[in-house]
């Protein structure tokens, strides 16, 4: 008669521990497996919920876009002479529109969908791209703009520098590269580009936005949207306490001419050329920022008006 084996009770003990440690590993490896799915899952419903936003951001933006376009075409309608006190500088104010699109708020969420904005007379900035012409500088135009460096306690000799800049750039394609440096030269096209110059930290860059700008092409000032600053270094012979007088003169009544202007500034304006200053405007920057819930998005459009039309040059996002 065959004996049954018998094992020790310590080795049932210890093969019991082995198949609760092996139940326990594969709760634990289906329990993550499930919340990797989960996860997945969240990653791609935020995802889509993220491009549905941005879809929506960039169409709300583009309505905003074409209602200033067709603002800026009513206006040269309605007036010959671009001022401030016309419909266009009206800046729009956070205006919520929750009402009207799904901005993706869940219950729980605190969020709203709003869009504000504003439109600047980009003829109100001193254009660098009048520094300089195929590839040669125009002196009064440097002189200029180190008039308006002075006048912000900034170094008058990048004014030098950066028309140097732009004539070196447009007397050699941007195809050909520096002889010297292996680098193209590209110039100024937008203020941004103003870093390249020797000596221009970042933070004048941001002291200067407010009041330089590059067109496509060079462009008179307008006397009627300046600033002070900008008025008295685009007029050599006017003092900055003179733009002052003649910003708050213009909020009584704007200049219907240079010659009103030229007028209250006999001896100052003198040796103005009439390709220096304008009473009208073609060239404005739209800008637009639109919140939806976690998402943001702020563009900047130039704007040319010609005639009563008015044509998109180009749209930078932030």
């Amino acid at each position: 008669m065959k004996q049954r084996a018998h094992f020790p009770l310590h080795f049932h003990r210890h093969q019991h521990g082995v198949a609760v440690i092996t139940a326990l590993l594969l709760t634990t490896l289906a329990i993550t497996i499930v919340a990797s799915l989960f996860w997945q899952q969240q990653v791609q419903v935020r995802a889509i919920e993220n491009q549905r936003l941005q879809s929506q951001k960039e169409w709300i933006l583009r309505g905003a876009l074409d209602w200033a376009r067709l603002i800026l075409r009513r206006d040269a309608i309605d007036s010959p002479q671009t001022q401030l006190g016309a419909a266009w500088a009206t800046p729009l104010q956070k205006t919520k529109l929750d009402e009207f699109v799904e901005n993706g708020r869940t219950d729980t969420e605190a969020s709203e969908a709003a869009l504000q904005g504003h439109i600047v007379d980009a003829q109100s900035l001193l254009n660098l791209t009048n520094l300089c012409a195929n590839g040669i500088i125009n002196p009064r135009e440097v002189a200029a703009f180190a008039k308006l460096l002075s006048l912000l306690n900034l170094d008058p000799q990048l004014a030098t520098a950066s028309a140097m800049l732009q004539a070196q750039a447009q007397r050699r394609p941007v195809e050909s590269p520096s002889p010297d440096s292996g680098v193209r030269m590209m110039g100024l096209t937008r203020v941004e580009d103003l870093l390249a110059v020797p000596g221009l930290t970042p933070a004048m860059l941001v002291q200067l936005r407010e009041f330089v700008i590059v067109l496509p092409r060079a462009t008179p000032l307008n006397i009627n949207t300046a600033s002070a600053e900008v008025l008295a270094a685009k007029v050599a012979a006017l003092s900055l306490a003179d733009a002052m007088a003649a910003v708050a003169a213009r909020k009584q009544a704007f200049f219907l001419s240079v010659g009103d202007l030229q007028h209250r500034f006999p001896t100052q304006l003198q040796g103005v050329q009439g390709s220096d200053l304008t009473v009208n405007s073609n060239f404005f920057l739209v800008n637009g920022d639109v919140r939806m819930g976690r998402a943001a998005l702020q563009v900047q459009s130039l704007v040319e008006r010609s005639g009563t039309g008015a044509m998109v040059l180009w749209t930078h996002e932030n």
